[in-house]
């Protein structure tokens, strides 16, 4: 078996996600975790993880997700790919906040955010989707002014990309945050 093996399973398993098979998709990724454990270490292992996270995630099951995605988050460490940890480690951050575990889930948000501030070439929607449960977050814990900076910063992130959703949401935010009326 080789990395083309692993690469199939997860296009398969991706295809099935999309089509609304979680059966059929939670198989193939489980089989593609199982394939990359036998080999060394490799960004498919970290898909493969992440994929049967989102499955778990998808059926309500976020505490397996959780596991799953601490063990993707530690081989995102050891490949030492900056992209690939802060994109899995907001991933980590989403389902603890899910959970109301937000003392845990704040330290994976500003991580993820310093991974790519730390980068000029960091993916401009990758930085609004991690800003943006950050701002939730700092809604949750009361802090409105930081929640209305981070609000303002993802609102100009998901224009530049072009996310009308991502802006629509914004703006919503940031107007029952300052009580100002959207007519």
């Amino acid at each position: 078996m080789t990395s083309n093996d692993i690469r199939e399973l997860l296009a398969r398993a991706m295809d099935s996600r999309r089509a609304d098979r979680p059966d059929d998709a939670r198989r193939e990724f489980e089989s593609a975790v199982d394939l990359a454990r036998t080999r060394p270490l490799s960004i498919e292992f970290v898909a493969a993880l992440k994929g049967l996270a989102q499955i778990e995630r998808d059926s309500g099951r976020p505490e397996p997700a959780v596991a799953l995605y601490e063990e993707a988050v530690t081989a995102c460490r050891s490949l030492n790919h900056d992209f690939l940890l802060a994109h899995t480690v907001r991933h980590l951050g989403d389902v603890l906040q899910d959970l109301g575990s937000i003392e845990r889930a704040e330290p994976c948000y500003l991580e993820a955010l310093s991974l790519y501030e730390r980068r000029a070439d960091a993916p401009t929607l990758d930085v609004a989707n991690t800003i943006r449960p950050m701002a939730i977050l700092r809604e949750t814990q009361g802090d409105t002014a930081e929640a209305v900076l981070l609000w303002t910063k993802a609102l100009r992130l998901y224009a530049e990309c072009n996310v009308p959703a991502g802006v629509e949401e914004c703006e919503r935010r940031l107007r029952n945050l300052t009580g100002e009326r959207g007519d």
